[in-house]
């Protein structure tokens, strides 16, 4: 018997869904409240010029920007354009095999999805696009996740769950056509292989030479799989008991790191960078291969709190300690595109340098993914995939804040290539004097020694900064001169961040190869027979795990030479969702709201595009990889070793790897082409037919559970459950039955 939170459908929803009500006069008031504290910190930022401007003003703008995107925009997307219906069972319950199809608590699935999404980008991102100032980057961050990352998230979840989770490119293939769909795989599978790769890298580097990272993050394997036999086993669907006896580990895995950094044991765990090159292959591998209850969703779900966690305290330290903003609005670098962090200008770049924080293709794969097979009920798209990526967008700010709170000598003397800066605090000084920051060698000395380490010149990259950031922060708010330790918290806390991005992607990865080649083996595509699964995860890390090694021996930077690659592939991976996305509510004859998805499709294509011609065909070797790879090649016939080369091999590896990377780019590129025409044909012969086109979503089946749509639970939704126990019967409640405690089974 079907079950669910029943209001009238007076807003063109489906029936069973959420109708519109009048709203109270005490909800009017606090709306209202929340718009003008919104209107008055975005009022500051951009009229501010000269004078002392507070950073809660951008924690204000992003906090009052979200809440009112998320209570009315998200809502009318989902109830609206999307018609979530409560009363169809998603693929979870249908075809739950308790591996890859599992009905999850919307609690847990949130803070899988949250961590899985959470990568690189909206910590890394944000810090190095703060060269343009604060006020492009707070713009971008929290328009962009409004309008077009946070609704892409959460159209594709929809569109996904209702194909019984299907992979981003197999929709493509089978809802655009053969041509696009080929066209599709190919370019999300290589863009996916990039990602993570890049992904792994910040991890590699935050890890590298760092004892109490590598023992807290190896900690929260084996506490991720008891959670998983806890909730599975032990005690199911005690998600709050889990939860605790979760965190608590998690902490002293913390406390424990910064113990052993001091004992003999951390020369064991102090792994060069080619050795974590392997065990994030390992570790990939398996975790692909083990059941998604097992270790994928409990780990995420504990990373969750920890980065949540720390997000919030970051909030509540802005909060007390009230730093000013050190950086200007709009910076020199902004209008000349001439900054040593990044070279190029303001439009298209900083858009592709912020990448996660705003909009990620990256989302649409987890979205396509892990995530659509776990959905309890539709109506937690809603939750989970706009409201995750606004958590997503708050994390960038968070970070953009971190970075232009700090002495912004320091940031430049941190962000800028050694090439540049000398390497030294006195040769560091002088370059960062000539940007127009007075600082001395004694300032940047003095800020290393702050928080331990032996240097903080040119510790690029972007999470040597966010670190700085944080420990100042957290200093000033909370006193007890722990720079250090916060500084070391911060940095072990990142790589965390980032490495359930690479364990639920190539999980992911896996899905989409499986698809792909199940298009001519039927066998290889079924994502229950065990040696497909073991044969594609191994090919999927062993694609990134090698050009996670090329990057990791770059000699010009792995970060330097990948991320502008990655952020441009990205948003290209983004504009193949939207497309996607339009297409399908056009064919499903809702042609009124695809402009929802049509309006950021179009930006990110211009975006997109104009950075990648400028990356391909630019003449300023700084910007295109052609003009870097002639610039070296040219030298190399001349004899000459360039900086930061160091002999003729590594010239020759910068030669290759700037030849790699604008063919990349260039491929990248065309294949979004041939899939954005491909679907035009689709649109205009949708529009042509007025009325719904026929489309691979699966037939309706009533749905025998019942779960709150939100985060918590409503009245209504609460009596509903009451009703479904009392007429189901505790003791006949069938596997996937939730209830408010969690899943019973």
């Amino acid at each position: 018997m079907s079950t669910t939170v029943s209001r009238p459908d007076t807003e063109g929803g489906p029936p069973g869904g959420t109708g519109r009500r009048r709203p109270t006069l005490k909800s009017v008031l606090v709306w209202t409240a929340v718009a003008v504290v919104g209107a008055v910190a975005w009022t500051v930022l951009a009229l501010a010029r000269g004078e002392t401007v507070s950073a809660l003003w951008m924690l204000f703008a992003a906090l009052a920007s979200y809440a009112i995107a998320y209570r009315f925009y998200a809502r009318f997307i989902a109830h609206r354009a999307l018609r979530v219906d409560d009363r169809r069972a998603t693929p979870a319950e249908r075809l739950h095999n308790g591996v890859d199809f599992d009905v999850t608590d919307r609690r847990v699935l949130f803070g899988h999805h949250f961590a899985a999404i959470a990568g690189a980008g909206p910590l890394v991102g944000p810090v190095l696009a703060a060269q343009m100032g604060y006020l492009p980057g707070t713009i971008w961050i929290v328009v962009g996740v409004i309008f077009a990352g946070a609704v892409q998230d959460m159209v594709v979840l929809f569109f996904s769950m209702r194909r019984n989770g299907k992979s981003l490119g197999q929709m493509v293939r089978e809802e655009i056509g053969i041509v696009g769909g080929v066209a599709a795989l190919i370019a999300v599978f290589a863009i996916m292989i990039l990602i993570l790769a890049v992904l792994a890298l910040i991890v590699v580097n935050a890890l590298a030479e760092s004892p109490w990272g590598v023992f807290s993050i190896a900690l929260t394997i084996p506490i991720a799989l008891f959670m998983g036999v806890y909730l599975r086993v032990l005690r199911p669907g005690r998600v709050l008991e889990a939860t605790a006896i979760g965190v608590v580990l998690l902490l002293l895995a913390i406390v424990g790191g910064g113990w052993i950094d001091n004992t003999g044991l951390a020369d064991a765990l102090t792994l060069s960078k080619e050795w974590l090159v392997l065990a994030l292959v390992v570790y990939g591998f398996v975790a692909s291969v083990l059941p998604v209850w097992l270790l994928l969703t409990p780990r995420d779900y504990l990373s969750t709190f920890m980065k949540v966690g720390v997000i919030v305290l970051l909030a509540v330290g802005l909060l007390i300690a009230r730093p000013v903003l050190q950086a200007d609005a709009l910076t020199q670098f902004a209008r000349e595109g001439t900054g040593p962090v990044f070279a190029g200008s303001l439009f298209p770049f900083v858009f592709i340098t912020i990448a996660c924080g705003a909009l990620s293709g990256f989302h649409a794969l987890i979205s396509s993914g892990t995530t659509p097979k776990m959905v309890a009920k539709e109506s937690q798209v809603r939750l989970i995939g706009y409201g995750g990526m606004l958590m997503e967008s708050f994390v960038a700010i968070s970070a953009l804040i971190a970075a232009v709170v700090i002495d912004q000598g320091l940031y430049f003397a941190m962000n800028a290539p050694a090439g540049v800066t000398g390497g030294t605090p006195e040769t560091a000084a002088a370059f960062v004097n000539g940007l127009g920051f007075p600082t001395s060698a004694q300032d940047l000395a003095a800020a290393s020694a702050a928080v331990q380490e032996p240097s903080l010149i040119s510790r690029t990259g972007g999470a040597p900064t966010l670190a700085v950031g944080i420990s100042e922060i957290f200093h000033n708010a909370f006193g007890g001169n722990l720079q250090a330790f916060w500084y070391h918290f911060a940095i072990m806390f990142e790589a965390l961040f980032i490495l359930t991005a690479v364990d639920a992607g190539t999980r992911v990865g896996r899905f989409m190869l499986q698809d792909t080649i199940g298009n001519v083996w039927k066998k290889f595509g079924d994502l229950s027979w065990r040696p497909g699964n073991v044969i594609a995860s191994a090919v999927v890390v062993g694609l990134w795990g090698s050009m996670l090694y090329i990057g990791v021996t770059d000699p010009l930077g792995g970060v330097n030479q990948l991320f502008p690659l990655f952020g441009i592939a990205n948003q290209l991976l983004a504009a193949i969702a939207l497309t996607l996305c339009t297409v399908l509510l056009v064919k499903h004859g809702k042609l009124k709201y695809a402009w929802i998805t049509a309006v950021p499709l179009a930006w990110d294509l211009v975006v997109t595009m104009t950075a990648s011609w400028q990356k391909v065909f630019s003449d300023n070797p700084a910007i295109g990889y052609f003009a870097q790879r002639n610039r070296y090649a040219t030298a190399l016939d001349a004899g000459e070793v360039l900086a930061p080369a160091q002999d003729v091999g590594q010239m020759q590896q910068v030669v290759t790897n700037s030849t790699i990377n604008g063919v990349l780019q260039a491929f990248f590129a065309l294949l979004v082409v041939v899939v954005f025409f491909n679907a035009l044909v689709v649109i205009a012969k949708a529009i042509r037919a007025r009325g719904p086109l026929p489309t691979t979503e699966e037939p309706a089946v009533p749905s025998r559970i019942v779960e709150p749509s939100g985060l918590f639970a409503t009245a209504e939704e609460k009596q509903a459950i009451a009703e479904h126990e009392r007429l189901v019967g505790a003791g006949a409640r069938g596997r996937g039955t939730f209830t408010e405690e969690g899943p019973t089974r």
